[in-house]
């Protein structure tokens, strides 16, 4: 069965070529060229991912992004950004955004950033041994609804915490080094740097352990990587 993308571009000609291009490399695509129809088809397609222009009428992408997400809803959002506008790809990603790719960019650019989108969307989605919810030191926690309770009460984890969390889980009792961390989180194409990681795994101990400077779950290794524990 093939994988589906959504392409949400106002300008025809770009999103006809678009729609091209994915098909030859062997996608399913449709097209919107509003917020609105965008909205409509994530919830009535169900792509596996949208491409996701920023600049479009009725909804910006920022607002189909915030509102996908809001919903629940976690298929991967590629944004397409001006390559000036940092601004915009830092609040894309903010919003729950996955990635982005600058215009203009190659063909070739884009299939590889989809692909490897999907098969970290892949990895994610596959339920770890241990089930979806991991239980440890009087917390809970939900991987598939990105949501935790804790003694301290319920909230949300951020995407990144929850996949660095499921990580960790997967690989409960062993070292994690920085490097798979990224590549799986993250992906090669766009690496933050491994302050970026340090600070998940700061926040991740804020959340959940009893004393953050002591913690007897989410442990640093240094110089090797990080490991879980309950």
């Amino acid at each position: 069965m093939k994988q589906r993308i959504l392409v949400v571009e106002d300008e025809e000609a770009i999103a006809l070529g678009l729609q091209l291009n994915l098909e030859r490399a062997g996608f399913e695509t449709e097209l919107a060229g509003d917020g609105e129809h965008a909205l409509a088809l994530v919830e009535t397609w169900e792509p596996d991912l949208v491409l996701l222009d920023v600049m479009l009428p009725k909804l910006s992408g920022f607002d189909v992004c915030d509102r996908v997400r809001r919903a629940g809803n976690r298929v991967p959002i590629l944004f397409l950004t001006a390559r000036d506008m940092l601004d915009d790809r830092v609040r894309g990603l903010e919003l729950g955004g996955d990635d982005y790719i600058t215009k203009p960019f190659s063909t070739d650019e884009l299939i590889v950033r989809i692909r490897a989108m999907l098969r970290r969307q892949a990895w994610y989605e596959r339920e770890p041994e241990q089930g979806t919810t991991v239980a440890f030191g009087g917390n809970r926690v939900d991987l598939a609804a990105y949501r935790a309770e804790t003694p301290r009460g319920l909230f949300q984890l951020t995407q990144k915490e929850t996949m660095v969390l499921k990580l960790l889980v997967e690989n409960e009792g062993r070292v994690v080094d920085r490097g798979t961390v990224l590549n799986k989180v993250w992906g090669e194409e766009m690496y933050p740097t491994a302050r970026t990681v340090d600070n998940i795994i700061l926040g991740l101990r804020r959340r959940f352990e009893e004393n953050p400077k002591q913690p007897r779950h989410i442990l640093t290794h240094y110089g090797a990587g990080y490991s879980f524990q309950r």
